[in-house]
């Protein structure tokens, strides 16, 4: 299989400790130590000049998620020379890149393409990232069709294996409007390919946009094996696409809305999820500060629980 750029050819968490810190305590304390055992990131979404205007430069903005407390970040693939220099300051300030976003597109007839950045930025990642985010676009074949002998399934085994030579595990990424929308046909998926380094993201915003909200818990409990990352933020419940404010009632400072996060994060904990959480931030009306203090607020209060 040919992967030149283009083609790819709980341990549970922690009761939070209470009364033991002294008055004063550092804002920057980690958000790991201060509840849960799970990493806990901010995906560039909130805060990066890269996805939003805002009075902060990217280096103001990583400096502001240190200080609040949050243990890394997730990032926006670019060119490789890009990825280098941005996560070389990721890492001067004290963060941890958990994982980067990259685009995948499938053709009815299970050709599958990457972005030509692709495997080069892998190579940059490694020894720095654990997950490679893939969201993959197109018309791709049903997925109840798929038996695990596809050309489809091959390509996607040898990005695994291209991946776990530098180091990294894929993660396919439920987007509304993608071949790879729904969670729970990602789960499928990741079982065909069959990999231990090839799995999914749970997306909140995504899961609760294609109307699996009543769901959730069934689709977290079968994505065990294979699930390595979930993002959150603060949603309504109800509400699912088409709607002309769907993405604002979906996607708010986590501690915000109707939805009970609680329900997803009971749920990892209960099927002894270890691994980092993130904060999804896309497109919140406010300035980084008055978006991720308020979420690393209600993290720590919510973690704490569960």
């Amino acid at each position: 299989m040919n992967l030149e750029p283009h083609v790819i050819d709980k341990q549970p968490m922690l009761a939070l400790l209470v009364g033991l810190a002294p008055a004063g305590t550092l804002a920057a304390e980690t958000a790991s130590s201060a509840g849960a055992s799970n990493p806990f990131y901010a995906m560039d979404t909130a805060f990066a000049p890269h996805f939003r205007k805002s009075s902060l430069s990217q280096e103001q903005g990583l400096a502001l998620v240190k200080e609040l407390g949050y243990d890394g970040v997730a990032w926006l693939e670019k060119s490789p020379d890009a990825v280098k220099s941005d996560l070389a300051e990721i890492e001067r300030q004290g963060l941890k890149m958990y994982a980067i976003y990259s685009h995948g597109q499938v053709a009815p007839n299970g050709d599958l393409t990457v972005s030509k950045d692709a495997v080069p930025v892998m190579k940059v990642l490694k020894g720095h990232c654990d997950i490679f985010w893939i969201h993959i676009s197109g018309k791709g074949p049903a997925f109840e069709t798929l038996s695990g002998k596809e050309p489809l399934v091959a390509m996607l085994r040898s990005l695994a294996d291209t991946a776990k030579g530098n180091g990294l595990k894929i993660a396919v990424y439920p987007h509304l409007g993608d071949w790879a929308e729904r969670f729970g046909d990602t789960i499928r998926l990741a079982k065909l390919v069959d990999r231990p380094n090839f799995g999914v993201s749970f997306n909140l915003c995504h899961c609760l946009a294609t109307g699996d909200e009543a769901r959730i818990p069934t689709l977290l409990a079968d994505s065990q094996p294979v699930l390595f990352t979930a993002t959150i933020c603060g949603a309504d419940s109800g509400v699912r696409a088409p709607d002309t404010e769907l993405w604002k009632k979906l996607i708010q400072p986590l501690g915000k809305g109707t939805f009970d996060v609680g329900i997803v994060l009971s749920k990892l904990r209960a099927i002894g999820f270890s691994g980092p959480i993130g904060f999804q931030g896309y497109g919140i009306a406010a300035e980084p500060r008055e978006i991720l203090s308020p979420t690393i607020k209600a993290w720590r209060k919510l973690s704490a629980g569960y």
